[in-house]
């Protein structure tokens, strides 16, 4: 127990329960200070770099906040280590079942590091994801961008200001981690082709999507290769909502396969395409990309590139943990690969 305490004007000592009684409210640093005998600059310094303050003094802080059962406020941590205790992560659509495996390995991860998670929803908007980015210098430790809109000369700027992780954007000298559907892309020429397919359309996701022009550039390459004929139609918004625009413009199209940008949208066509008395996959072949919850069991169940979406979260979040000091390493890159599912909404080229 400590031995130092406070006194009255009488000259009596005061312990941990007077000080904190007496006041009516929860401990506060300068109590911690009064019952070890040190300035409240020393608990501060204990508190947020020990190395800083002597091991006796330290042990004296630390009995303190024991028994006054002190707990610093997020402001008080920010103020004094300038950390925050946060991380912001951004994605694209809060609704878009694809983000909810990131957004679960993420948090994993870092409240496995001690931090907090705050979910920003940038919908699809590069002025509100700009805005957010900018907002997050004053509130969070680091950013994690899943998806950014931001252009390269935005985000590389945004980079050198504060610690920040992409996810499937490929900016250089910004840390990224990659999901492979450029792979995936090319297994799934492979099976359209295998299956007798010689012509197939890509349905695109938003214009200016990083994402879906590396997704066509792969399928142009692996048709021109595999002898498959490639057109694109598009830009759509990637909800299942636009899938009925996507689907009659695929269905004006002499295609017998439709690679769709994402699972939402292609859902979204499967609906319409049923309306139109269009048989999948008898008369058309639909293929999506994300593998989400529920590509499984649509109808019919839906053939998609699947990736490993909750190690993306957990593995940008720990490339940004190394830039906070809080892990090893230093990887500025890393590629996680992509492989087909195939389902019953793939079939043989309609003959």
């Amino acid at each position: 127990m400590l031995r130092r305490h406070d006194r009255n004007h009488e000259g009596v000592a005061l312990t941990a329960n007077d000080l904190t009684q007496r006041r009516g409210r929860a401990a506060t640093i300068a109590d911690v200070a009064k019952l070890a005998g040190v300035a409240t600059s020393t608990v501060s310094r204990a508190l947020s770099n020990p190395a800083r303050v002597n091991h006796v003094t330290r042990q004296r802080i630390e009995e303190a906040v024991g028994q006054l059962g002190y707990v610093p406020s997020a402001q008080a941590r920010s103020l004094t280590s300038g950390r925050t205790g946060v991380v912001g992560v951004l994605v694209p659509d809060i609704a878009n079942p694809f983000y909810f495996d990131l957004i679960r390995g993420a948090q994993r991860q870092l409240r496995a590091a001690g931090y907090a998670q705050l979910l920003l929803d940038t919908e699809e908007s590069h002025e509100i994801e700009s805005s957010m980015v900018e907002l997050m210098l004053k509130n969070a430790d680091g950013v994690v961008l899943a998806a950014s809109r931001l252009d390269d000369e935005t985000l590389t700027a945004a980079a050198a200001r504060q610690p920040l992780v992409t996810i499937n954007r490929d900016v250089p000298d910004v840390p990224t981690v990659i999901l492979d559907t450029p792979e995936g892309m090319r297994q799934t020429v492979v099976h359209l082709r295998s299956l007798g397919h010689t012509r197939a359309v890509f349905v695109a996701g938003p214009s200016g999507s990083w994402s879906s022009a590396r997704r066509w550039e792969a399928l142009l390459a692996a048709g021109e290769e595999l002898g498959v004929e490639m057109t694109m139609i598009g830009p759509w918004a990637p909800t299942a909502a636009a899938g009925s625009a996507a689907a009659d413009a695929v269905i004006a199209s002499s295609a017998t396969a439709a690679v769709v940008f994402n699972d939402l949208l292609a859902i979204g066509m499967l609906g319409r395409l049923q309306e139109r008395g269009v048989r999948v996959p008898l008369d058309l072949s639909v293929v999506g990309c994300d593998d989400i919850f529920g590509a499984s069991f649509c109808n019919p169940p839906l053939t998609t590139v699947s990736a490993p979406i909750e190690e993306a979260g957990r593995v940008a979040v720990t490339m940004l943990l190394s830039q906070l000091g809080s892990a090893g390493g230093s990887r500025s890159r890393t590629v996680l690969p992509t492989y087909l599912t195939t389902r019953e909404s793939s079939g043989p080229a309609p003959t």
